[in-house]
């Protein structure tokens, strides 16, 4: 669980700049637009977003933005054939959300985590990144499952 955590703490990194610093965010797409009237930054098309060892790839990926201007992110919504890279460690989803103000990461739609130590899949994963917790939710007819690999 300490490496699920892991990888999703490295998941925040991308979207919150407190935790970036001095590291810096590379971002690629086919397209990107900025629009100051909604405050939001939207990536869309092969996006890949890499910071050190770590690769997230989307669809698409929307950063909101406060009233501070664009280093000022209220949070990042990447969706579509969502997968973070890390060394050793990999997730996929269809969704990726985080929330700084409540330090909320959402990862959902057929939730797959794979590392050395083994496999956890389910619908959703919700990671509270100040209480340290990690929860996989079953859905209505949808199991979590756990496959380790003891070592």
């Amino acid at each position: 669980m300490k490496v699920l955590l892991a990888l999703l703490l490295a998941l925040c990194s991308f979207a919150l700049p407190a935790l970036a610093a001095g590291t810096p965010v590379k971002i690629t797409a086919d397209s990107f637009v900025i629009d100051q009237a909604t405050n939001k930054a939207t990536f869309t098309g092969a996006v890949v977003i890499s910071r050190g060892a770590m690769t997230m790839w989307a669809d698409k990926a929307v950063v909101n933005y406060g009233t501070g201007g664009e280093g000022d992110i209220d949070g990042l919504d990447a969706t579509g054939n969502v997968r973070i890279k890390t060394t050793g460690q990999e997730a996929t989803g269809s969704r990726a959300v985080f929330t700084p103000d409540n330090s909320i990461v959402r990862l959902s739609g057929n939730v797959k985590v794979k590392s050395a130590g083994g496999t956890m899949s389910g619908p959703e994963l919700t990671i509270n990144l100040s209480s340290n917790t990690s929860v996989f939710r079953g859905s209505e007819g949808g199991r979590v499952t756990g496959v380790f690999t003891p070592q």
